[in-house]
């Protein structure tokens, strides 16, 4: 499985941004999927992830009602879009798919595959 995460960008605090991650080489409604971010030098955080048909979905306390996560298997991709964006939340945001229907979503262990990365800078 490929993914092409895109959408990154500056944008100023309080801004909206919406991230896209397109899937290729699998069947896409196979996976669960997630965002995680990582600054450097700092471990990877989980931000959001959705499961395989979009029923469930889940968030890190940091970012919960700002930040929501869709899927559209039609066009195998991901999606999340971060509202209210502060500084803090400036990083490398990548996605990343499970097959694991167990497992909890908020572990970067349990996904087998990742994206490139796309970066977010939010300035003051």
């Amino acid at each position: 499985v490929q993914l092409q995460a895109s959408g990154g960008g500056l944008v100023q605090a309080g801004d909206s941004l919406r991230l896209s991650c397109e899937a290729s080489g699998a069947t896409f409604s196979r996976f669960g999927m997630g965002w995680f971010r990582q600054a450097p030098g700092k471990e990877r955080e989980f931000v959001a992830a959705i499961s395989w048909n979009g029923d469930s979905t889940y968030y890190a306390d940091s970012v919960k009602g700002r930040f929501f996560i869709s899927r559209d298997n039609a066009k195998n991709t991901v999606y999340l879009q971060g509202m209210s964006l502060k500084p803090e939340d400036t990083d490398v945001y990548y996605c990343a798919a499970k097959t694991r229907v167990l497992g909890a979503p908020e572990l970067d262990y349990e996904y087998d595959y990742w994206g490139q990365g796309t970066q977010v800078t939010v300035s003051s």
